[in-house]
């Protein structure tokens, strides 16, 4: 016989599990605070490129080479934050899918379904979005996949600087939009924009990967093992000629990210603890500081919006993004016949869908790669990166704040512990043991009540006998 088909109608954004809120709390408060240090990077880039006394200087930093040369490795600073710092980025990247596909909700094919056709459609659509402006316009098509990504750390640093008291269930769905989002923005640059090939310099980063799994699968320990591994194989492939962050995404993906009998954190989860801050707070920030640097006039911001690509570029993270991550949550929930959370609007899905609009690192990264030929147009691009993020953002807080009052009664009760024990009381509802301590409590509170009640009755008679008395006593 064949087990019955599962029928139970299943809610689209519902609340997380425990752990799982706990995990997305715990990452997210890092990502925002390296969003907020993304933020003050650009505006630094910005400031730094534009002010002329500063800009010759911005260019001589930006444009210093080092390195071995011997290695195939002398890279300007900003190619080093480029392909060298944002491999630590992606490699927390890897960790956070591997996490997502055996412990977090891609575990589940039901539950997996909805981010991951959002993450799709909300890259389809972006980038149609820029072939069709494009071609109008008699442009470049290279430029296609810029608006395909979003940036959680500085979509979450919106969040923090707006106040938005945005409920978990949504950002866990911005986060894991995100991570699936990098993975294929990591996919189309290793298969779009790889040239050509070194396969003895491939075979070595390959043979470096075999090796690194294998130490992981003997439980081999010790950060002096992996370092120079990791740096050895970063090397090869670079010199293979395929973006070298694929390197950190590779590693990302084979570190075990199931616990153990007794552990409260598996190794992939413990390194990400210890890696992310070193991603949120100093490579991503770095990176944008030296990539984020283009010069902003008037003349250049009105070209962003009337050269083909430029403008491809606005809108596909404008329009694109929102219409594909709203339109691909929408398909899912239609042909899934599951329902939104009873707690939730679309419009709330509409303004996260906006928020996927803010493309910065990865986008950055892309443009870089798209443009390589042409330093004047990957300029441009850039500028179209911020103007589309800037607007994107601008439009997210609007919705946003138009539910914020909702989000905070939502947070509010999630958040609710009234018998103390450390655990929220909306996810303790089937628990006896929890209903009997708030039957205590509510005894202690109602026994109180009744022992105030009695000593201010008894004060009240008190006072009025003691009238009665004093008016007997009174002469006529």
């Amino acid at each position: 016989m064949t087990a019955p088909r599962d029928t139970t109608p299943r809610k689209v954004l519902g609340r997380l599990s425990l752990p799982e809120r706990t995990y997305v709390v715990d990452a997210l408060r890092t990502e925002t605070v390296g969003g907020v240090l993304l933020l003050v990077a650009a505006v630094a880039a910005l400031i730094w490129a534009n002010v002329p006394a500063l800009h010759d200087s911005y260019e001589s930093v930006a444009h210093h080479h080092f390195g071995p040369e011997a290695l195939g490795l002398d890279l300007s600073v900003a190619h080093w934050a480029a392909d060298g710092l944002l491999a630590i980025f992606f490699f927390v990247a890897g960790i956070e899918l591997k996490r997502e596909l055996v412990a977090g909700d891609l575990r589940d094919p039901r539950a997996a379904a909805l981010p991951v056709v959002a993450a799709l459609c909300g890259m389809a659509v972006p980038a149609l979005v820029y072939v069709l402006t494009s071609s109008a316009g008699g442009g470049s098509l290279q430029g296609w996949a810029v608006p395909t990504a979003t940036d959680i750390a500085f979509a979450l640093a919106v969040l923090a600087v707006i106040g938005t008291s945005l409920p978990s269930a949504l950002r866990a769905f911005l986060l894991t939009l995100a991570v699936v989002d990098d993975l294929f923005a990591i996919l189309i640059i290793a298969v779009f924009f790889t040239s050509e090939i070194d396969f003895a310099a491939l075979g070595g980063a390959v043979a470096g990967l075999v090796v690194f799994w294998l130490l992981l699968r003997k439980g081999v320990r010790g950060w002096y093992v992996y370092i120079p591994l990791a740096l050895v194989v970063w090397g090869l492939m670079y010199n293979s000629g395929i973006h070298a962050t694929i390197a950190g995404v590779a590693m990302g993906l084979m570190l075990p990210c199931t616990r153990r009998e007794g552990e409260e954190q598996s190794k992939g989860e413990r390194i990400e603890h210890l890696v992310r801050p070193v991603s949120a707070g100093l490579a991503v920030p770095l990176f944008a500081l030296f990539s984020a640097g283009v010069t902003v006039s008037g003349g250049a911001l009105a070209d962003v919006f009337t050269q083909p690509e430029t403008l491809g570029i606005v809108l596909g993270l404008v329009v694109g993004k929102t219409l594909g991550v709203f339109g691909g949550t929408w398909l899912t929930a239609r042909f899934t016949r599951a329902s939104l959370s009873e707690e939730l609007r679309w419009g709330d899905v509409l303004a996260v869908a906006t928020l996927a609009g803010i493309g910065f690192t990865v986008s950055l990264l892309i443009d870089e790669l798209a443009f390589e030929d042409d330093a004047a147009l990957m300029s441009e691009g850039k500028a179209a990166v911020l103007m589309g993020s800037l607007i994107a953002a601008t439009l997210a807080m609007i919705l946003l704040k138009i539910r914020n009052t909702k989000y905070r009664r939502l947070i509010e009760a999630e958040e609710l512990d009234e018998d103390h024990d450390g655990i929220p009381d909306v996810y303790e509802q089937d628990d006896p043991e929890y209903h009997l301590r708030m039957a205590a409590i509510h005894e202690r509170k109602a026994a109180e009540h009744r022992r105030i009640a009695k000593e201010k009755a008894a004060a009240r008679l008190a006072e009025v006998t003691g009238g009665a008395g004093a008016d007997k006593d009174r002469p006529a």
